[in-house]
């Protein structure tokens, strides 16, 4: 399999790693704008059926070949080496004093923490703040467009898709030493893949999450969708973005029990059953 199909594919374990991020948000009721629902579950199943004969045995071997501390050091290493895409769409969105701390915090890390293993930046207040393309469009006005499940990349939507080739083309000091070198036996993936390896590794912790929902693919489409909003506003978005991404301002008289209850119907006439 090339790693670049690899890289495509951990993508749908992503949307464990946004589970995460869920514990600290509010949980958004059932939407009811997802026009590409049933599109979108079949390719999650696809995405899930993939990742649980392929994906996840190598990052569970991962994890039984290394400590918490080794993973943690390689997981520093790859926070930092892609802190690049964070300073150019900094740039890109007119924030200059936000790509300075970045950039401060990149150069700490790449030099006295020993090439980013160690995270130094933290013990002297440089934030970590992890950006990209979809947020720089968000922030020119770009709109989201409908919710998206892709094979082999997982949860997005019409605007965020555009951040995985911009990023990984343009900003990503991994994608550019794979494009610049060319080993006998391919070992310039290897970064690559080791670094996906190390993504999926970190959603085994939130799987939990995932399999105490009534329903895994709505879990992981209002999960998602909650935390590419909170990155949009950097952690603080206003109480009208929210209110429109939960489909609140819709209607006056919302009702929370009648919208489960359509999402139930719609499951119930297109064969879903409850996890």
């Amino acid at each position: 399999m090339r790693p670049r199909t690899l890289q495509r594919i951990v993508q749908t374990a992503l949307g464990l790693v946004a589970a995460t991020l869920l514990a600290a948000c509010h949980i958004a009721p059932p939407r009811t704008d997802d026009p590409n629902e049933k599109f979108n579950r079949k390719v999650y199943a696809f995405n899930d059926s993939l990742d649980k004969a392929i994906i996840r045995p190598v990052a569970v071997g991962y994890r039984k070949v290394t400590n918490p501390p080794v993973r943690t050091a390689i997981s520093d290493f790859y926070t930092n080496i892609r802190l690049p895409v964070t300073v150019a769409n900094d740039l890109l969105q007119a924030r200059p004093k936000q790509a300075f701390l970045t950039t401060s915090r990149f150069v700490v890390n790449l030099t006295i923490g020993f090439l980013g293993f160690k995270d130094p930046a933290s013990l002297l207040g440089l934030p970590l703040e992890q950006n990209d393309f979809g947020v720089t469009l968000a922030r020119w006005g770009v709109p989201e467009g409908d919710y998206l499940v892709l094979p082999f990349v997982g949860p997005t939507t019409v605007r965020d898709v555009w951040r995985l080739p911009v990023d990984s083309y343009f900003f990503d000091p991994l994608s550019y030493y794979t494009r610049n070198h060319d080993f006998k036996y391919g070992q310039q993936y290897v970064p690559q893949v080791l670094y996906l390896v190390t993504l999926r590794s970190r959603g085994i912790d939130a799987e939990s999450f995932l399999a105490s929902a009534y329903d895994p693919y709505v879990f992981i489409r209002d999960a998602y969708r909650q935390q590419r909003l909170y990155s949009i506003y950097y952690g603080n978005p206003p109480p009208e973005a929210i209110e429109q991404m939960q489909g609140l301002n819709d209607s006056k008289d919302f009702d929370p029990d009648k919208l489960l209850d359509e999402q139930h119907t719609w499951e119930r006439q297109n064969g879903e059953k409850p996890q």
